[in-house]
């Protein structure tokens, strides 16, 4: 059976000959067509459309759009903001840097939307440090909408404004994380707050309501304007609802990004059949399907899971359909939908080391276990292949991520501990043996790495 076809919404019109970044082409494609649309409606039917769509966040958690609106504190007399999270940081995923390069004005489109729907006065941008590119492009796209009256006071010759502001990060990880990201905006150092009582709907930017949204999840509002909350339901899967952008990196013959119906592919049809399989003379050993921090799945294992019937069926790696709840149900996650895929060459303590180089270098040092758990595991695991390995490095290991999962005030300490404890566990012989595969000798007597 060949892979089912892409279904292309939010890159309909990426890599279409002759379309470009700027406002023109953007409206000879119908652009901004929604957003008149929805200042004619009632705020709280957009938000309602949004809420029947069944959209879930696009950024890692998946958590659904229309409930998280839903939640913000519309009493409290404050003013609302929209925080925009383009600190697209996640190893593995580069979707969003491609719609703020190539399409900008339809984010710019679901920002005007979703604000309008929240009487949001305000808007936000976050951008990762590292795409100083973007940022120009984000500025120019702003900058066209509001000479034509699609941002700005009085839009489109209504009594609704709103000013959308785009503010660099500086390269930091932790800043993916919401309220790390409004500490930042704010000019503090992006520390997590606790959660409760800084849920950001209450107590946001400046302790006032705010709405945290992915760049690719306020993409789609637009899409949920033009086709109606019921019909944009039926793509994709029950609870699993409309496309969803994949980024693939790693061994396969080819790499690069995908949008498919949530649920419609499966993981062995997306690297098989899409991506080209593994590269010559290879074969597929693991993949992590939703960026760095969600824990790896190997080739050949299988998961049995409970149907709502009370059936069971059991699942290899390859039958995994790419939605939310199966991937979590296979105890990893969907995440931010970077696929990163390694063959039969990788070797598994080295691959874990470099992963663990990056989060110890990316915690921001607020909670002790994060601090110093991720830092141990870097030195371990560069010990490892470095210096001295020792048969029982991977129980060390695995000890110390355990005691950083569920202690921190934000999810990076899963986020670190996460791959140190799903490679244990699904390679575990691997970081036993890892001592002496290190000695392999070359031909010509030199010790090498494999």
């Amino acid at each position: 059976m060949p892979a089912p076809q892409q279904r292309r919404i939010i890159f309909k019109h990426i890599d279409v000959p002759g379309y470009t970044n700027d406002l023109a082409c953007y409206v000879r494609h119908g652009g901004y067509e929604m957003l008149k649309k929805a200042v004619a409606m009632p705020p709280a039917t957009i938000i309602d459309e949004v809420k029947k769509s069944g959209l879930r966040g696009r950024g890692g958690a998946g958590f659904p759009c229309g409930v998280k609106w839903g939640l913000v504190d519309r009493k409290s007399g404050k003013p609302i903001y929209l925080v925009v999270n383009a600190d697209e940081s996640e190893p593995g995923t580069f979707k969003d840097r491609y719609i703020i390069h190539q399409d900008p004005h339809q984010l710019i489109e679901g920002i005007m939307i979703s604000s309008f729907a929240n009487n949001v006065k305000q808007a936000y941008i976050y951008i990762r440090g590292e795409f100083p590119h973007g940022a120009r492009i984000l500025e120019q796209a702003i900058a066209e909408a509001r000479a034509a009256n699609f941002v700005g006071p009085n839009i489109l010759g209504t009594t609704y404004g709103c000013e959308i502001y785009v503010h660099r990060g500086a390269g930091a990880y932790i800043c993916g994380e919401e309220t790390g990201l409004i500490e930042s905006l704010e000019g503090k150092r992006p520390y997590p707050r606790i959660k409760p009582p800084y849920f950001p709907a209450v107590l946001g930017l400046y302790q006032c309501p705010t709405i945290v949204n992915n760049v690719e999840t306020l993409c789609h509002v637009k899409h949920i304007i033009e086709m109606g909350g019921d019909t944009y339901a039926k793509i994709g899967t029950p609870n699993n609802t409309g496309t969803r952008l994949l980024c693939v990196s790693g061994h396969v013959r080819k790499p690069g990004y995908y949008e498919y119906e949530v649920g419609k592919i499966t993981l062995g049809e997306l690297l098989n059949e899409v991506c080209g399989g593994p590269l010559p003379g290879r074969k597929f050993k693991a993949v992590i399907p939703g960026g760095s921090s969600a824990k790896i799945l190997k080739f050949g294992e299988t998961f049995t899971l409970k149907n709502k019937d009370g059936s069971s069926r059991t699942l290899t790696v390859e039958e995994i359909p790419m939605d939310f709840d199966t991937l979590a149900a296979c105890g990893t996650m969907g995440g931010s939908g970077g696929v990163i895929v390694m063959d039969d060459s990788v070797n598994m303590v080295e691959a874990l080391a470099n992963i663990n180089a990056f989060y110890a270098h990316e915690s921001c040092g607020q909670c002790t276990p994060c601090r110093e758990g991720s830092l141990w595991m870097k030195k371990i695991t560069t010990r490892m292949v470095h210096e001295n390995a020792r048969s029982e490095d991977g129980a060390l290991l695995k000890s110390v991520a355990d005691q950083i999962a569920g202690r921190t005030i934000c999810a990076f300490g899963e986020a670190c501990s996460w791959p140190t404890q799903s490679f244990i566990a699904k390679f575990g012989d691997e970081f036993k043996a890892y001592p002496e595969a290190k000695k392999t000798p070359k031909a010509d007597g030199a010790l090498e790495l494999v």
